[in-house]
């Protein structure tokens, strides 16, 4: 059997029972670890996301976009069911298909989440990279970032509404910062799950090449886009750093070769691997997760960031966090030092030699 364009097809280890906790970014599950332990937290948020109505949303695809299933789109259709069936995923979420030449897919709704990708996607992507964008989205899905993607819709209307309040405007736009950082986490997260519903590397590089530079990757090298990502996270000087906040503090979204960077970081460290060996967590065992542990490998995960950044401001930073700790041990030395001095004058017998 074949894809589309006449490369093989892989065989795909059905992935049984497994946890979004297998996927999931230390980062975000954190964050989503913390707010399940929240008893009745997902009600209050359903009740917010009311006033927006769901169905509303639901309506307004089944009225201006194709639904999919094994009449319309069926090629799309069988890349879900494959998708679904490899991360065990026994009860499809609708899946519509809308009018727009990019390459994009949303997940959208609590009660009954449902699914939207483009017809630029149907069109530009082959088979293995339509079978990543899915599990894409169906790891949101699993991951329940709904929730939180509704968060920030409603802070983001609120913030709207009350920036004539310096002081509640600005605390509200902390809190967003914070959430499109999380956001962030989520896409990197879902990125995971596209390549563990594919379980191609090569496919979920070139959908995130596809998502920077179109449909043709005939004259595009993987390689040198994965030099790239690395001369966007190292390269270039301060100014460059203060360039890159702009650009990432307010979107949803890390940018393309960050996310392919991150992906391929994520294989390199074994992680990918040890999953298709049958070693990730199971649903069966969420109920068991550790809210202190989570928390715990998320400020692991910045920090090995943090350490491992080649960012010039990030290494400045580094630079005077040790100059810092270099004089702060320097004036405790010091202070022994003359604290001792002082004891010898005072009769204390002199140290010894």
């Amino acid at each position: 059997m074949t894809t589309d364009d006449n490369r093989p097809t892989r065989r795909r280890i059905t992935l049984t029972g497994i946890s979004s906790r297998a996927w999931e970014h230390p980062a975000d599950r954190g964050a989503l670890t913390a707010l399940r332990e929240l008893r009745g937290f997902d009600d209050i948020v359903k009740a917010f996301f009311g006033m927006w109505n769901e169905r509303g949303f639901r309506l307004s695809f089944l009225a201006g976009a194709i639904r999919v299933d094994h009449r319309q789109y069926p090629r799309v259709y069988q890349r879900f069911t494959e998708a679904a069936a490899t991360l065990d995923v026994a009860e499809l979420p609708e899946l519509y298909v809308e009018q727009s030449p990019m390459i994009n897919g949303q997940a959208i709704g609590m009660d009954k989440p449902f699914i939207v990708i483009t017809t630029g996607a149907v069109e530009k992507l082959d088979d293995e990279e339509l079978r990543a964008l899915l599990g894409h989205e169906i790891g949101h899905v699993r991951s329940g970032h709904a929730v939180y993607k509704t968060i920030m819709m409603i802070l983001t209307r609120w913030a709207a509404s009350i920036s004539w309040m310096p002081v509640g405007a600005i605390t509200l736009r902390a809190i967003i910062v914070a959430m499109y950082e999380w956001w962030r986490k989520a896409e990197l997260s879902a990125d995971r799950a596209g390549l563990l519903a594919g379980q191609d590397p090569a496919a979920s590089l070139r959908l995130l090449m596809k998502l920077a530079g179109g449909g043709d990757l005939s004259q595009i090298d993987t390689t040198a886009f994965l030099e790239q990502a690395a001369e966007y996270e190292g390269g270039g000087d301060l100014r460059d750093s203060i360039h890159k906040l702009g650009m990432t503090a307010w979107s949803t979204h890390p940018v393309p070769v960050a996310r392919a960077s991150e992906l391929r970081k994520w294989i390199d460290a074994g992680d990918y691997g040890r999953i298709l060996e049958g070693d990730y967590p199971r649903r069966d065992s969420d109920g068991n997760a550790s809210v202190t542990e989570d928390v715990k490998a998320a400020a692991d995960s910045y920090r090995q960031t943090f350490n491992n950044s080649q960012d010039p401001l990030v290494s400045l930073l580094r630079k005077l966090g040790g100059g810092a700790a270099d004089m702060a041990g320097s004036a405790a030395r010091g202070a022994r030092d003359w604290a001792g001095r002082g004891r010898g004058s005072e009769g204390d017998p002199p140290p010894a030699s």
